[in-house]
């Protein structure tokens, strides 16, 4: 018997599980603009934007891609991709502006937005921090206080109490890595510091809001998933037989995943790591009750990768030194693969990294779900004759897709993907310079388009299934 073409199609789909959950994430300080519109007040970003040379062309949150006012057109955009899901994170200066009492008119837009989403049939994901601290509570000491993870379960009350019926999944908050390496240690984020110290103490803090914030979610959406969304980076030793190169990695891999992995999973720091941030003030940060807060089971982790590391212990020829976010890892060097394509952030396209990095937390770790809360990249995208043919982000969803199915076909409980980004927006230290979006952003016009990625994204999520 001749199998019918239409099956034999079918079976040539590379297939994800039933219920696999295909979405497209956002941050409110990258898309919202609006930045002093309905109550709002200023976040670290929107003070360290003025900051001659912090950003990239001297840009600011203003207008980024106009969400505040462009949500509905940018959910009929969702809705005609097919998206099933939507992460975004809420404002906290538009919430609770200067960290202080709530704003209705703040909480008003994301009832409008969250409302939208439902009568589209997508499914809301909300992130509680996505790194817009109110500046009024850094200017108080920041993440570096103790003081600002109660802040922000206050914060999280304020949300809960507006959207615990409708939201779909929680997060508590995006990449803690970022916020306290590249904000208080590295100075190339906000709020720009360059204190190890400081980034030290940041970290244990914006863990210890996490378990908070998830006591509040606990407490008034008892029966929706939660979870917090880590970067994640699988690094390697440039030669696993130099000894330098493996103690290199042992540092990178501590600082960038264990670090956060280790309280989040089971159930406190590193012991290596306590040794190697003891110059730093880690241990003295813990206080009794700390670490079971913190480690509160989760349902879901969403793992954001973009890229892995390559490190030695010594200087290669065309390797980097570690920055100062790289705490006490000053002997450290970063090795790039020259044979690897890159993004126009300069970042390799590693999709083998992908299947790595899940599969490390899968083996690693307690058993817990794993969703794909970012992945993209960033292509000089034109807009010629109405359309953008981004055939680079296409290759690229492509094999890190793939690389996905690999890690389910390995056993990894992976429940859903997530690209990097809906739209083109501020990108943070580098402003609009570069475009990570499925959706080209005339920041001129506000005018969307689009791009050829979207569409094959679309047909991607309409046969759960890669061709």
């Amino acid at each position: 018997m001749t199998a019918h073409p239409e099956q034999v199609r079918d079976q040539a789909v590379l297939r994800f599980p039933e219920g696999f959950v295909w979405g497209a994430a956002t941050a409110a300080f990258q898309i919202e603009g609006a930045v002093s519109a309905d109550g709002r007040t200023e976040s670290v970003w929107d003070a360290f934007a003025r900051r001659p040379g912090a950003i990239a062309g001297g840009h600011t949150g203003e207008p980024a891609a106009d969400h505040y006012r462009r949500y509905r057109e940018d959910i009929g955009l969702m809705r005609d991709l097919g998206l099933r899901a939507y992460r975004f994170s809420l404002s906290w200066p538009r919430i609770r502006p200067d960290g202080g009492a709530p704003e209705p008119r703040g909480l008003a837009f994301y009832d409008r937005l969250v409302d939208g989403l439902l009568d589209a049939g997508i499914e809301p994901w909300a992130t509680l921090y996505h790194w817009d601290l109110p500046q009024a509570l850094e200017e108080a000491g920041g993440w570096t206080a103790r003081d600002t993870a109660f802040r922000f379960a206050d914060y999280a009350e304020t949300v809960l109490t507006r959207l615990a019926d409708r939201v779909a999944s929680w997060s508590t908050l995006n990449e803690p890595w970022c916020a306290a390496m590249l904000g208080y240690a590295g100075g190339i984020h906000a709020p720009g510091r360059r204190d190890p110290a400081a980034a030290v103490a940041a970290t244990h803090h914006l863990l210890l809001g996490h378990g908070l914030a998830l006591e509040v979610i606990r407490q008034h959406a008892p029966d929706v998933p939660a979870g917090i969304t880590l970067n994640l980076y699988p690094v390697r030793p440039a030669d696993p037989a130099a000894p330098a190169d493996a103690e290199a990695c042992r540092r990178i891999d501590g600082l960038q995943n264990r670090l956060f992995l280790d309280p989040v999973l089971a159930g406190g720091y590193p012991a290596d790591l306590l040794g190697d941030l003891a110059p730093f003030g880690l241990a003295s940060l813990v206080r009794p009750g700390d670490a079971a807060a913190i480690a509160a089971p989760a349902d879901w982790l969403g793992v954001n990768y973009y890229r892995g590391y390559r490190v030695s212990g010594t200087p290669v020829h065309g390797s980097t030194p570690a920055g100062p976010e790289w705490l006490g890892a000053p002997d450290v060097h970063f090795v790039p693969d020259r044979s690897a394509a890159r993004t126009d952030s300069g970042w390799e396209v590693q999709p083998a990294g992908l299947t790595t990095t899940l599969l490390d937390v899968h083996q690693g770790y307690r058993a817990i779900p794993l969703y794909v809360t970012e992945n993209g990249a960033a292509y000089p995208d034109e807009l010629v004759g109405g359309a953008v043919a981004d055939h680079d982000r296409t290759a690229f969803l492509d094999s890190h897709l793939r690389a996905a199915h690999e890690a389910i076909g390995s056993g990894v409980d992976l429940r859903g993907y997530f690209y990097w980004s809906l739209l083109d927006n501020f990108e943070w230290a580098e402003g609009y310079a570069k475009r990570f979006g499925l959706v080209h952003v005339d920041y001129a016009s506000q005018r969307r388009t689009p791009k050829q990625s979207a569409r094959w994204y679309a047909e991607v999520i309409e046969r759960n299934g890669l061709g």
